[in-house]
């Protein structure tokens, strides 16, 4: 499921990121990878705040619709 539907305060698995290698590249970069584990702490109008290890990002959600976690 993208991450724009998924649900509150979960633990989720990374499963597929479907953007171009450059912002893939960046997203890796912070920690958003295949197989990691991601936690939704906060999702409105698409745009979501996920705890990534111990730091919070804020993904727009065009983004947040190309991430897909399970």
């Amino acid at each position: 499921m993208p991450l724009v539907i998924a649900p509150l305060n979960t633990d989720l698995r990374i499963v597929k990121v479907l953007v171009e290698d450059k912002l893939k590249k960046h997203l890796e970069s912070l920690g958003i990878t295949i197989n990691s584990t991601i936690k939704v702490i906060s999702c409105t109008g698409g745009n979501c705040i996920i705890q990534v290890r111990e730091g919070r990002l804020a993904i727009d959600r065009h983004v947040a619709t190309k991430i897909l976690v399970a």
